[in-house]
């Protein structure tokens, strides 16, 4: 429940609203000149009724503006000729919440209702004049709510605008400063990752010269080197938004699986269902889920085979990637940044991602994309 500056919470003060409405038009009622009838306690209960629901006021503004609005004419009716004003906080609610034309519309009718129930209940000064004035002063007080209600909503919007500002701007200077982090990051890979690529090309090359045979974990991370250097760099051009080269995407799926063969894993690939122009985000996010998966493998599992599994149907892209390594129901994966980093991209896309130990041994990666409704990611 809400609290406003006072530290009252915004039911509670509601309720003291409705309560000192209710009391002021009891209290009117009964010390005012009506025509005594039998529907003195109608009116009373009307009285207290128009001013109690306005408890109500911020939940169902329409609905208390209709009931305050149909008090006020019924208590009129019965013969007691106190103002309306339980409906004035209703309108004063009503246009608050954004209800302006359907306000207007009832306030319309209400001031055409009430000199009808005034007549109703009995003999009045019905004089011109006297029903001038009273005209025109029930309309000032509804402009009057109807202004201060469209005032506050005024102003509540456009502090939500000026709050929903702040929070962007603060969005926008993180993602300023992980793009400096991302930079200076790529900055000290690249410059190990390529030690070690010219490390590898050169005890190639020498290896080579000599007439030996080149280790297949040699030439295994040599072609790594190549591939890691590559990545960075692309990441840097996207980052800095000059990259002229496509993204890595299904498309090179391929290319994973010959490499995680290269290495001695036994990796098999298979697609199935027809294949449909896919948003770019969900083709690069495919890309690394089997690019982390395969990589955890080669790493971690102890795995002899492995097998990539993505079907594409209307709707959605479902990637499997499964191994016959080590791990066993009985132990949980630790969280690492890879399984980490693919649960942030399938969770941003709006899929789902399962990553977990199978039954007969071994781990399974589990992301499905939904492709029909991501249009504007691409």
């Amino acid at each position: 429940m809400s609290t406003g500056l006072s530290g009252v919470p915004a039911g509670v003060r509601d309720w003291v609203i409705a309560v000192g409405v209710a009391t002021a038009l009891l209290v009117t009622g009964l010390s005012g000149q009506h025509s005594a009838t039998n529907l003195d306690l109608l009116g009373y209960a009307l009285l207290v009724a128009g001013g109690l629901t306005l408890a109500a006021r911020r939940r169902a503004p329409v609905p208390v503006l209709a009931v305050t609005g149909l008090c006020a004419v019924g208590y009129q009716a019965a013969g007691f000729d106190v103002a309306a004003v339980a409906y004035l906080f209703a309108v004063y609610a009503a246009v608050r919440a954004g209800h302006r034309t359907l306000t207007l519309a009832v306030s319309v009718a209400m001031l055409a209702a009430l000199p009808l129930a005034a007549l109703a209940s009995g003999p009045h000064d019905t004089s011109e004049a006297f029903a001038q004035a009273r005209g025109a002063l029930e309309l000032a007080w509804l402009i009057a709510a109807g202004a201060a209600g469209e005032a506050l909503r005024q102003a509540e919007r456009r502090a939500d605008e000026a709050e929903r500002t702040r929070e962007e701007t603060a969005r926008r200077r993180a993602d300023e400063e992980r793009l400096h982090i991302a930079r200076e990051l790529h900055d000290s890979l690249t410059h190990q990752i390529s030690i070690i690529k010219v490390q590898a090309e050169v005890a190639v090359h020498v290896a080579r010269k000599r007439g030996e045979q080149v280790p297949e974990a040699l030439l295994a991370i040599q072609q790594a080197g190549r591939e890691a250097t590559r990545e960075l760099r692309a990441t840097l051009g996207a980052l800095r938004d000059d990259d002229t080269t496509p993204p890595r995407g299904l498309d090179h799926v391929p290319e994973l699986v010959e490499r995680a063969r290269a290495i001695g894993l036994d990796a098999t690939l298979t697609i199935e269902g027809q294949r449909h122009d896919v948003p770019a985000a969900v083709d690069r996010t495919a890309y690394r889920i089997v690019q982390e998966s395969l990589t955890n493998i080669a790493r971690h599992a102890d795995a002899a085979t492995a097998s990539v599994r993505i079907d594409c149907r209307p709707d959605a892209l479902a990637i499997r990637v499964d191994d016959d390594g080590k791990a066993t129901p009985g132990t949980a994966p630790l969280p690492g940044v890879g399984l980490l980093g693919m649960s942030e991209r399938v969770t941003a896309l709006g899929g789902r991602l399962r990553a977990e130990p199978r039954d007969q041994g071994g781990f399974t990666v589990q992301a499905e994309l939904p492709v029909d409704r991501l249009d504007q990611t691409s």
